[in-house]
């Protein structure tokens, strides 16, 4: 008898698991839109305001680096 019901279950359990995950259609909708796309002229100063302090402070660290980078240059000089 405990056979019986152990082998009933695990039937059942096992059929729920490959029955219970299949996938259902789907449908797929695509739309086609418009978008028209204005460039504004921006002043530099809003720039500088839209950016963020990383992107500032990354780009204040850029220039320090590459003037370095040219003194560098500059002292070893042309070894052509």
């Amino acid at each position: 008898m405990k056979r019986f019901i152990l082998m009933t279950s695990l039937i059942f359990f096992s059929s729920m698991t490959l029955f219970s995950c299949r996938e259902s259609e789907k449908e797929t909708v695509v739309r086609e839109v418009e978008v028209e796309k204005v460039e504004e002229k921006v002043e530099p100063q809003e720039t500088e305001e839209k950016k963020g302090i990383l992107e500032r402070t990354g780009e204040r660290v850029d220039n320090e680096v590459n003037e370095e980078i040219d003194e560098e240059i500059d002292r070893i000089g042309d070894d052509t």
